[in-house]
């Protein structure tokens, strides 16, 4: 095997992203993990038993006659019985929500909810969504309760899913950069995403799970009420302006997007992590923001 300093720039270049693309984010945890442990505590929770050591294939019965190597008689081996297996546990129903429910039940939350923070609790409560179990945690919105820019992502990154706060790590900074161009700050803007959990391996969200997701985003504009939405990337976009097209088609332009019997003007471009893989987009990042920015004014 190749050590990383026999290979060429380019060559360390694409195995990096490879990994990348494969989910790989760390090759050691900062602290130590007892997967052990975790797995008996899944085990419990979902009401199985712990693993046994399995009992010895034979047991020397008491009162057992041994054979005598110096008897001149052979002794026929006395049969020995073997232990019973014991009888496998039930398996544990594994029940799926079924999509319409799923639904039914994540508008029923959202629309409970008065305010953001409510709608973070019943966020945190929901379980009709797959992603919940493998995410660290919820990524809810963070900022401005009231924000003029209200900037909507498309789901938290490994960072985000790390921190519990959406923007975080190098994406974070450089949506920070973008936003320092044109007279922005974070603190001017409530800054959330689609979807609150992050899927494995960083991978797109399935239509199923973006589906169960939409009324939670619905609600968070419709409570936060802002003058102005920011779209960032390519399924962000076609998300929100229910549109087949790619960021390429939809960036760059003013759109109304209707919540809750409320029309907000939205604008979209491409999302930080675009940048960061191809910075030859920056330019148009760089057009986008000034337009976008003379519409804030305007």
């Amino acid at each position: 095997m190749n050590a990383a300093r026999d290979l060429h720039p380019a060559q360390l270049r694409s195995l990096l992203h490879f990994y990348a693309d494969a989910g790989v984010e760390w090759l050691l945890e900062e602290e130590a993990v007892d997967r052990f442990a975790e797995f008996e505590a899944m085990r419990a929770a979902r009401g199985m038993p712990a693993e046994r050591e399995a009992p010895p294939a034979f047991q020397q019965q008491s009162g057992q006659q041994q054979p005598n190597p110096q008897q001149g008689t052979r002794q026929a081996p006395t049969r020995q019985e073997q232990p019973r297996a014991a009888a496998p546990a039930p398996a544990m129903p594994t029940v799926a929500i079924p999509d319409s429910q799923a639904v039914a039940e994540a508008e029923f939350a959202a629309g409970s909810a008065r305010s953001l923070e409510e709608l973070r609790t019943a966020m945190e409560a929901f379980n009709g969504c797959n992603l919940k179990t493998s995410a660290r945690c919820l990524v809810f919105a963070e900022g401005k309760a009231k924000p003029s820019v209200m900037v909507i992502g498309a789901m938290p990154n490994a960072d985000d899913d790390r921190d519990g706060q959406p923007f975080s790590g190098r994406q974070g900074a450089m949506l920070e950069r973008m936003f320092a161009g044109i007279g922005l700050s974070r603190a001017d803007l409530l800054l959330t995403n689609i979807v609150p959990w992050r899927p494995p391996g960083n991978r797109p969200p399935s239509q199923r799970e973006a589906d169960i997701c939409r009324p939670f985003i619905e609600r968070q504009i419709a409570l936060a009420e802002p003058n102005h939405l920011l779209v960032l990337g390519n399924f962000a976009a076609r998300f929100l302006f229910r549109s087949a097209d790619t960021i390429h088609q939809l960036r760059g332009e003013w759109r109304e997007i209707a919540v809750a019997g409320r029309s907000v003007p939205a604008f979209a471009t491409l999302h930080p992590q675009d940048l960061v893989t191809a910075p030859i987009s920056k330019r148009l990042a760089w057009q986008d923001l000034l337009a976008f920015r003379a519409g804030l004014n305007g």
